[in-house]
């Protein structure tokens, strides 16, 4: 596991972002995968704004030690999701995010994995009342 602090100096805005991106060899989810979820994650919250710039692809596949072929997925992926706006000779930028839009693509998740947690609980013997119980733990665990 590679937990690693990026700092991406924007010569253009005279702007310093640093990024936390941790990346897990053991992990079962693809390493652009996990660099996706966590820029997403940090856009959500507000960690990077509107305008932030993000490292360049090869600067980021330097330090996350992964080809430039994988972060270049990443960016694909988070440009076409709508998270960042890539421009030639400049570099990828955070784009304005429409929240209510993110927060409805983020419950149609919850809801796929709640769904799936639940047959499997039917499949289990496990009761509604214990299911929530659990949900209750893992949410207030978070």
């Amino acid at each position: 596991m590679y937990i690693l602090g990026i700092m991406c100096i924007s010569s253009i805005y005279n702007m310093v972002i640093t990024m936390d991106i941790i990346i897990s060899n053991s992990s079962g989810e693809a390493i652009y995968e996990q660099i996706v979820s966590q820029i997403k994650s940090q856009i959500m919250s507000g960690e990077l704004a509107e305008g932030d710039a993000l490292p360049s692809m090869r600067a980021l596949a330097q330090s996350l030690r992964v080809s430039v072929i994988t972060t270049k997925r990443a960016y694909e992926e988070l440009e076409r999701d709508g998270f960042i706006v890539s421009q030639t000779g400049r570099g990828s930028f955070v784009k304005g995010q429409n929240r209510e839009f993110v927060r409805e693509a983020y419950l149609r998740q919850a809801e796929q994995l709640i769904s799936q947690a639940c047959e499997k609980a039917k499949t289990g013997g496990i009761s509604a009342a214990e299911l929530h119980e659990l949900i209750d733990i893992f949410f207030s665990d978070n």
